[in-house]
């Protein structure tokens, strides 16, 4: 299903703003109601909310206090938020994917921006385990990037499979 060709920003910006919403007032909760570390069992054997802060990239990849990760971690947000701006703005095939892949990513990144610049690390409280596998917390900043990537791989990947070989 395709969007018309002509560039609306509305909808982008509509699921964009909503992620970050959700994203922030979670967070906000979870600051508000809970000590850092502290666990908040919700499904046992399964599912806790998790006050824990992220100072690295996901699964706490590159994570450290140095301020050159800091300011790294911040600029390369920056850039991503441009470089999915301008992925939704020339592309040539739209389609719902499109759309929700981007602003889903979009909104998921400026929420954890968000987060560096106000906190100098990201706030992840979303802890799934079964007995002692814990995968790693995070937050809905981090679900939407995720959704958003599965939708822009399946958008790129329907493209790829219309093209004439």
């Amino acid at each position: 299903m395709n969007l018309s060709t002509s560039f609306s920003i509305k909808p982008f910006l509509l699921v964009a703003f909503l992620v970050v919403l959700a994203d922030q007032v979670t967070k906000a909760m979870v600051i508000s109601n809970l000590n850092l570390y502290e666990v908040l069992p919700v499904w046992q054997g399964f599912f806790n909310i998790t006050y824990i802060t992220n100072t690295g990239a996901a699964f706490g990849f590159m994570a450290g206090a140095d301020k050159w990760r800091h300011i790294f971690f911040q600029v390369i947000s920056v850039v991503a938020l441009g470089g999915l701006i301008y992925l939704y703005r020339s592309s040539h095939s739209r389609s719902y994917p499109l759309l929700w892949g981007t602003s889903l990513v979009f909104g998921g990144a400026l929420g954890n921006l968000i987060d560096r610049i106000r906190y100098r690390s990201v706030i992840d409280f979303l802890d799934f385990y079964v007995g002692s596998y814990h995968w790693p917390a995070f937050n809905i900043a981090d679900s939407a990037i995720t959704v958003g990537g599965v939708l822009l791989a399946w958008h790129f990947f329907r493209i790829t499979e219309k093209q004439p070989r």
